[in-house]
């Protein structure tokens, strides 16, 4: 069996929840006897396409807030360096680090 299934959050499942909803209330014995069994399959395959797309799209968010941040720091790392990174390769060359300069 499924678990109480909220219609808000699996709207796109919904006439396979109304389905199998409908096939359980008719009797019993049609559950016990596996007749609602179709409706539950189907149901099944639609909760996984749900959950497959809810993680495609969180995944693409992700992505999406990932690379604003990346391009935050090399903002920061522009600001505290210089355009092209010039005083960093600059402090490469010469063996000089951050806490280097901080002293």
């Amino acid at each position: 069996m499924h678990p109480q299934l909220e219609q808000k959050k699996f709207h796109s499942c919904l006439d396979f929840i109304e389905a199998l909803d409908k096939c359980h209330q008719k009797g019993f014995y049609k559950r016990v006897f596996g007749v609602c069994n179709n409706e539950k399959d189907a149901l099944t395959e639609c909760l996984k396409e749900a959950k497959r797309q809810a993680v495609v799209s969180t995944i693409q968010e992700k992505k999406e807030k990932r690379k604003k941040v990346e391009e935050k720091w090399k903002q920061l790392e522009a600001a505290e360096f210089g355009e092209d990174m010039i005083l960093k390769k600059i402090m490469e060359k010469h063996n000089i680090s951050e806490s280097d300069l901080i002293k």
